[in-house]
């Protein structure tokens, strides 16, 4: 297998919302990460299925999280996140401030 989820979480910790400065696993946006080996008539390749969530529905940014998400893995060689990664946005369950880590809460003033 090309990735593992802690290495996926990992590469997610550098994606930094534009407005907040603060990173998308920090803010609790990231609902699950998986990982699976699937075969294909290269080999095994890693497909990898992020659920995540937006501070609100209305964000302006939610069309461009996606591919923010995706450039972070485009220099893993053998993986291509347009073929083997999905990003889908979900708003259920809302998301709220107590999804934050403490420190994504103390660097913004919560």
């Amino acid at each position: 297998m090309l990735l593992t989820q802690t290495q996926v979480y990992d590469r997610l910790q550098k994606v930094i919302d534009p407005e907040l400065h603060v990173d998308i696993v920090g803010l609790g946006l990231i609902y699950d990460v998986t990982v699976k080996s699937i075969q294909s008539p290269e080999g095994e390749r890693t497909f990898v299925h992020i659920l995540m969530t937006l501070t609100t529905p209305g964000c302006p940014l939610a069309g461009v999280f996606g591919q923010m998400v995706k450039d972070q893995f485009v220099d893993i060689q053998g993986f291509d996140p347009q073929k083997d990664m999905d990003v889908e946005l979900t708003f259920d369950p809302p998301w709220i401030p107590d999804m934050m880590s403490e420190e994504a809460k103390a660097e913004l003033g919560f």
